[in-house]
């Protein structure tokens, strides 16, 4: 992978990166299909001169205030009875001035605020410009030996239901299309898949942690997750709480409010969770099988970084998932993704993506980024510098990785003859060496 540094911290809240590099982040902003970058930007700096303003004027009447509070104790003190009613008078005039430029500073710094929540992180230089997904940027792939496609070759969704191994048509009667059943050996393919990705997480120096998938409003807030993807979550309105679509969620919000020593840094979690997202939009061949499914297995990876080697922690994510694919002799490829295709909260992702060869397609399977301080600051993530002063941590994540898409392509490319032959990496996990 081509190295990469981190650049000037920036982020949607951190007003002062858009003050300094006005011209930087609108050019950015405009990668991410963003039209009127400038406008938003001048909008968003307007906004806070307009809140620094009122907030100086309230902390100067809050001082007049003060001030004139002890002259009409001493007045009195002195018996000085008439001056001190009329310094009284001046001090409730102050405080109706005082009140109403609370109420100004109240509603703009709203305004500021809901601006920024919707404002995404502004892309790293690498990220290349576009729109959609045609966009992205190959940068390698690893296809080399794959096997070409037969005529017998079934996609696998009919291979999982010949084989009774993932049952769909049952979770629709349990719960609704998109909750697939996985039974037999499916399941115990699963699960083997589930150890194996986290025994190497725990050997890459991992702390394995097993998260809530219930997260409340706020740690959702921390990633990115709300507002940008709301109307992909799964909300319980009696607890409002909301089912995680990764266990990012949760594993990030871990340091929330915390400041960290330097020492610790980097910091690596992994996490296996149950993920819940919606999908709306999706149709046709992109949801059949196991191509796009609304509940899913995953095993996660978040580190929190130094800024100073975070793109050197995001090269080594993108290796291990590299590892991980080679081994279990998938063909894939990497991809950078373009501005228009980039998550709100990411400077930088690379997605990878495995062959599925019955559809004779990509199929994304793992999505690596590096998010700079973009969450760091909206769950005040800091740690404490050489200087004593605090900053705020770089965050970094990655699926290691979604299961359904694994599954699917491992059917596929690893049919024979009516059965599926078992990687060698995961028979000691899976206890059998095929699927008849």
């Amino acid at each position: 992978m081509q190295k990469l540094l981190a650049e000037t911290a920036k982020n949607m809240i951190e007003v002062h990166f858009l003050r300094e590099n006005k011209d930087l982040a609108a050019e950015g902003l405009k990668k991410r299909g963003i039209k009127k970058a400038s406008d938003l930007v001048d909008k968003i700096l307007e906004l806070d001169d307009q809140r620094r303003k009122l907030q100086s004027q309230r902390d100067d009447l809050l001082h007049q205030i003060n001030k004139s509070s002890k002259e009409i104790g001493v007045l009195y003190q002195q018996g000085n009875k008439e001056k001190a009613e009329e310094e009284r008078e001046n001090v409730s005039g102050l405080k109706d001035q005082s009140q109403e430029i609370e109420k100004k500073f109240s509603e703009i710094s709203n305004e500021l605020r809901n601006i920024l929540l919707d404002t995404p992180n502004i892309p790293h230089s690498s990220v290349p410009a576009g729109s959609s997904e045609d966009d992205n940027q190959v940068v390698s792939e690893s296809v080399e030996g794959m096997r070409t496609k037969v005529e017998s070759d079934l996609p696998h969704w009919e291979l999982m239901a010949d084989l009774d191994i993932v049952d769909m048509p049952l979770g629709v009667k349990l719960t609704g299309s998109g909750f697939p059943v996985f039974k037999g050996k499916g399941a115990r393919l699963q699960r083997a898949l589930v150890q194996f990705f986290l025994d190497r997480a725990v050997d890459a120096g991992c702390l394995e942690i097993d998260p809530p998938i219930l997260v409340n409003a706020d740690s959702a807030m921390g990633t990115g997750q709300l507002p940008d993807k709301e109307g992909q979550m799964y909300y319980v309105e009696k607890d409002d709480l909301y089912l995680i679509p990764t266990s990012e969620v949760p594993v990030t919000n871990v340091f929330r409010d915390e400041i960290l020593d330097r020492d610790r840094l980097p910091i690596k979690f992994t996490a296996f969770t149950p993920c819940f997202r919606r999908e709306a939009g999706s149709y046709g061949a992109d949801v059949k099988g196991l191509n796009r499914v609304h509940q899913f297995d995953k095993v996660e990876m978040v580190v929190f970084s130094d800024p100073i080697n975070s793109y050197e922690m995001l090269d080594w994510m993108v290796n291990h998932v590299s590892k991980l694919l080679d081994d279990l002799g998938l063909p894939y490829r990497i991809l950078r993704l373009c501005g228009g295709d980039l998550g709100s909260a990411s400077a930088l992702t690379y997605d990878f993506e495995v062959y599925s060869l019955a559809q004779e397609r990509w199929l994304e399977v793992s999505s690596v980024s590096n998010f700079e301080t973009y969450q760091s600051n909206r769950m005040k993530i800091r740690y404490r510098a050489e200087n004593g002063k605090t900053k705020l941590v770089h965050t970094l994540n990655g699926s290691v990785l979604a299961l359904p898409r694994i599954i699917a392509a491992l059917l596929e490319y690893y049919q024979k003859d009516g059965q599926i032959e078992i990687p060698e990496v995961l028979k000691t996990y899976t206890g059998f060496e095929c699927i008849k």
